[in-house]
């Protein structure tokens, strides 16, 4: 039986009639295009690395000198306590979102945005989606910088931040609210309901600032992305900004003809 023939991508928890097909993205979805930008930015920032060498120095912590290496796209747009408070360089709090670190690191925030953004978009629209995902971002941002300055996180305000899994923590806590019994396979063998698959990532997540585990600083910033998508979904009305830009745009293309 294939992914499609099961019962829970024929389900509609939609209020709006749009039936968000777990797995299943639309060819120019919002989903799509964050995938495919996502993907063009990391290829790109490969490209310029090895063309330019990209951006090589030391950062002094007390009688340490550690080299830092810094693709070009991932220098001007990554998240730091340093680049994006300090020095005020504020589109960082969205530039951040759209790099990664590795090749395993887009594959992962990929293929989880491909499953369980088609829900969120189907459910708010496309408009919403978009707003909703990278204010989830800002979110993971934020308790990134509120958890590094209670020092939970032992790192440097120089520490880099980059990649969309905030958003898309963002999105899952919001899924599971909407479709909570949603069936989902776990490396595609063992079954567990979506509620539950959220509920452990959050407790790892937690887990990992407290203990100061491997990458605790991301897992700050998913607690961040969680917290504001729940806030969000619960609170929709707050999202309607996005419609109103639509609207106010239209009016101005209709106005102009």
């Amino acid at each position: 039986m294939g992914i499609y023939d099961r019962d829970y991508t024929k389900v509609n928890y939609a209020p709006r009639g749009r039936a968000p097909a777990f797995g299943s993205v639309r060819m120019w979805s919002i989903t799509t295009w964050l995938i495919i930008i996502n993907v063009a930015v990391y290829l790109l920032d490969r490209l310029l690395d090895n063309a330019t060498g990209g951006y090589n120095f030391y950062i002094i912590v007390g009688d340490y000198r550690i080299p830092q290496h810094f693709a070009p796209l991932e220098y001007w747009g990554h998240f730091s306590a340093f680049t994006a408070i300090a020095h005020l360089q504020l589109w960082r709090f969205i530039t951040f979102q759209f790099l990664h670190a590795s090749p395993s690191h887009l594959i992962y925030n990929m293929l989880a945005l491909f499953f369980f953004g088609p829900i969120m978009e189907s459910y708010l629209g496309s408009r919403r989606y978009l707003l909703f995902y990278l204010l989830c971002g800002i979110a993971g941002a934020f308790s990134y910088l509120v958890l590094w300055g209670m020092h939970l996180l032992v790192t440097e305000s120089w520490q880099p931040l980059v990649g969309a899994s905030a958003g898309i923590f963002g999105i899952l806590i919001a899924a599971a609210q909407v479709a909570p019994d949603t069936t989902v396979l776990i490396y595609g063998i063992v079954p567990m309901r979506l509620r539950m698959m959220a509920w452990i990532l959050l407790g790892i997540a937690v887990y990992t600032v407290l203990t100061m585990g491997h990458n605790a600083g991301g897992e700050a910033a998913h607690l961040g992305g969680a917290i504001l998508g729940v806030v969000l979904i619960r609170n929709p009305r707050v999202l309607r900004f996005a419609d109103s830009i639509g609207a106010s745009r239209s009016r101005m293309r209709y106005r102009g003809r």
